[in-house]
């Protein structure tokens, strides 16, 4: 769990938590749903070709972005979705449900995207499904601008540290795990991800989101042109 309290006050996170309640919720049932296609036998080869990704596979893309809500154990979606309702009012504080949405579904592919490359440089081509990539992107998001913010295990809450310590310590462990080849997780994506969130937070909202009124007004004034040009056209 965390504590703000130097940062932000209750109020404002509470506020946070209402805004995001509906979109988080969401997102977990999404990824319930997912689990429950995996149990069905029917779905095997589909949830297999699709929902997980590798980059020997046939498909290449829309698995970048499903393997996201794809769980095959329920202790990996059980503990991946506790993180990420964890963060759910801190990382909704700081970029408003919209932004989260856009940020978190661009983790995905991006984590994906960085797990196929270092599978292509190793030669190992095992498939890769979960949503911790794109999880690590909002933990490290937070972390990059809340370092004093503090952090505790769910086992352990009488042990605290910091964020900025514990994103540290989470880049030392997943680097050397790709480093030494451990297969337990996919390192390559939690890494992709969470470089992907300090980036964003630091540079990338101010280069990307903060530029996006141009890009949307030119896309409104093309959509209206050619919405007129098709309705002059046609008589009932």
């Amino acid at each position: 769990m965390l504590s703000f309290s130097k940062h932000y006050g209750v109020l404002q996170l509470q506020f946070a938590f209402i805004l995001s309640f509906p979109l988080f919720t969401g997102i977990i049932a999404a990824n319930v749903f997912v689990f429950c296609l995996w149990r069905l036998p029917g779905m095997r080869r589909i949830m297999f070709t699709y929902f997980t990704s590798n980059p020997s596979s046939r498909a290449l893309c829309s698995p970048m972005l499903l393997s996201t809500f794809s769980h095959f154990s329920l202790f990996h979606m059980a503990a991946n979705m506790y993180v990420l309702w964890s963060f759910s009012s801190s990382i909704v504080s700081l970029l408003g449900c919209e932004q989260f949405i856009a940020v978190y579904l661009s983790a995905g592919v991006i984590s994906t995207f960085v797990s196929y490359v270092a599978k292509m440089a190793t030669g190992r081509f095992e498939p890769s499904l979960g949503a911790s990539g794109a999880i690590m992107t909002v933990l490290a998001a937070v972390c990059t601008k809340m370092p004093e913010a503090k952090l505790a295990i769910i086992l352990l809450p009488m042990f605290t540290f910091t964020a900025g310590s514990a994103l540290k310590a989470i880049i030392a462990f997943d680097t050397a795990g790709l480093a030494l080849g451990w297969r337990l997780f996919d390192h390559a994506a939690h890494l992709g991800g969470a470089l992907f969130g300090m980036w964003y937070v630091t540079y990338g909202h101010e280069l990307i989101w903060k530029n996006r009124e141009p890009l949307v007004k030119a896309w409104h004034e093309m959509r209206t042109k050619n919405t007129g040009k098709g309705g002059g056209g046609r008589s009932n």
